[in-house]
Parts: structure tokens; sequence; C-alpha cells
């Protein structure tokens, strides 16, 4: 008898262990994976598909305001693309003065994608940034982080970066010179940037996945 009562009590014990096992397992498929410290990857991935759109949306307000400051419709990208091609890229298809120097399609529509792909880089960087400051903020927050953030990567990149680098692969200095592109210009296609990607970031905000109840 407590040779079977024993077997007993060890079989309850079993079917206790089992229950919490279960009740365990639900309770974590109920809250979904959450990573134990800054999920630095995947906001660098997201960051990277977003740049894109935030690239995009630069680069569309610099083609609608462009002509009102009676300029190319593309003088950015024509001002870009003074870093691998050098002064000729600022003679690119002028219609007023009909002036064809290379196949300007393709070369502007190539300095376009990698405009783009420019913006995707610096998405990954914006992404991780407005994760770490502003992640569970709003937008006002986020904006104003973006806007900070925007302003330091243009003066990193426009004047300890290419002021230096331009000149020394290309012989000339068009991106910085102010005749060529005003820094409020510049500075301002960083900001619209910057503000756009805080406004896409919840597109990219990591949501731990939540397995479906079964009922």
């Amino acid at each position: 008898m407590e040779t079977n009562s024993k077997q007993h009590e060890l079989q309850e014990l079993r079917t206790k262990v089992r229950d919490l096992e279960q009740q365990v397992q639900d309770a974590q498929a109920e809250r979904g994976w959450e990573p134990e410290s800054f999920y630095g990857a995947y906001y660098a991935t997201t960051g990277f598909m977003l740049g894109i759109a935030a690239a995009a949306i630069s680069l569309m307000v610099n083609v609608i305001l462009a002509p009102m400051a009676g300029k190319n419709p593309l003088e950015l990208i024509r001002v870009y693309l003074t870093f691998p091609l050098g002064e000729k890229a600022l003679l690119l298809t002028d219609q007023a003065e009909k002036t064809y120097v290379l196949n300007d399609g393709i070369i502007l529509a190539i300095g376009c994608c990698l405009y783009l792909g420019t913006g995707m880089l610096l998405g990954t960087l914006f992404q991780v940034m407005l994760a770490k400051l502003a992640g569970t903020s709003g937008l006002v927050k986020r904006l104003l982080v973006a806007s900070v953030f925007s302003l330091v990567v243009w003066i990193v990149n426009f004047y300890l970066i290419l002021s230096w680098l331009q000149p020394a692969v290309c012989g000339g200095n068009w991106i910085t010179d102010s005749s060529v592109l005003p820094p409020w210009v510049a500075a301002g296609t960083h900001l619209v940037f910057g503000w756009a990607m805080a406004v896409l970031y919840p597109l990219g905000r990591f949501v731990p996945y939540k397995r479906p109840m079964e009922y």
C-alpha cells in the first residue's frame, strides 16, 4: 500500500510539473520574444530600408523648390556628382544654355540612385540614434533629436570630410563652395532627411511577435 501511495503521489507531481511547464510556455508565447539588450541589428536594418524613403522625400523637396530659386530641378544631384565627375557635373543638361557635355539623362539617373543609396546608409545611423535617444518618445522629441543629429552629420560630412577629400580626389571643392551650393540649402536638405526619418521611425520600431491565442 505504501508503494502504491508513493507511486500515486509521484504521478501527481509529474502531472503538476507538466502543467507548470505548459503554463510557462504559454506565458512566454503570450509575452513574445524580446531581445536581452538593445536590438541594434534590427534598427540598422529597418533604418537601411527607411533611409531610401527619407532620401527620396528630401530629393523631391529639392526638385520642387530649386526652380523657385532659379536653379535646375536636379541641381542638388549635379552638385552631388561633382565628387566623382568634378566640374563637368555642373554642366549636365542645362536646357537654357543648350549644353550637352555627357549622356546627361543616364548620368543624372545614376546620380539619383547614388543619392538614394547614400540615404540608405545614413538611414541606419538615424534609426539607431532615434531608437536609443527617443525610441519611446513622441514625434516632437524625435524631430528635435533628428534635427540636432542632421546638423551634426552635415557639419561632419561637409566641413570635416568633403572639404579636404574632394580637392584631394577631384582637384576642386564644389560641394562646400557656397557659390555652388549655399550652406543653408545643404543644411536644409539634411534637416528634411532627418525629419522624414523621425516621421517614418514607427514603421521600423521593434515590436515583439505574439503568437495568436488558440481557441
